[in-house]
């Protein structure tokens, strides 16, 4: 085990017994991915916001349920995306959504264009902007399957779908992104 998750662990155990402090530098260490996990799916700030301070409230309350067969960063954002697509759909009854106000920022690890002209920035807007004009099961599953980086078992467990389903749904959502993608590099 790696000093930084022993660190959690001890972190952990002082927030099952109720240490704000611990519960603060969980939040901490954790708000900004977990932001912008809700955000890729909620697309709006304020809503991401909403989502995350409910997450992060939901694992705190339910800690004694975390079993430790994962790392806890990736147990916290399963909530965050359970309770996103919640969240969405809930909103969604509520009112049409735009999916025109959807805005992704894709980075590499670092934080930076991998290259110094911005050409590989450039590629990646055009795929995220073009992931816009999917169907909404479609934008989901591949934004979880490309960019949060699920398998398709735990995307069937996310969206509720068959696994032979979430396997078919991301094939289709793919082929249908090349389909655009090709669609706007001859125009």
């Amino acid at each position: 085990m790696s000093h930084i998750n022993e660190h959690i662990d001890a972190l952990l155990e002082l927030c099952k017994k109720g240490k704000p402090s611990a519960q603060l530098e969980i939040y901490n260490r954790y708000y900004k991915a977990m932001y912008n996990t809700a955000y890729r799916i909620v697309k709006d700030p304020a809503e991401a916001e909403d989502v995350m301070q409910e997450s992060f409230l939901s694992a705190f309350t339910k800690l004694d349920t975390f079993k430790g067969d994962v790392t806890f960063g990736a147990w916290l954002k399963r909530i965050v995306i359970n309770n996103s697509i919640h969240h969405y759909k809930k909103q969604q009854k509520n009112w049409a959504v735009d999916l025109d106000d959807v805005m992704y920022k894709v980075e590499d690890n670092d934080g930076v264009a991998s290259d110094q002209n911005g050409y590989t920035e450039l590629k990646a807007q055009k795929v995220m902007e073009t992931m816009k004009s999917l169907k909404d099961n479609y934008r989901v599953s591949l934004t979880l399957h490309l960019i949060e980086g699920y398998d398709y078992e735990e995307i069937s467990e996310i969206m509720n779908i068959s696994y032979a389903n979430c396997r078919t749904t991301i094939s289709r959502a793919k082929e249908s992104l090349r389909k655009k993608l090709t669609l706007n590099v001859q125009s």
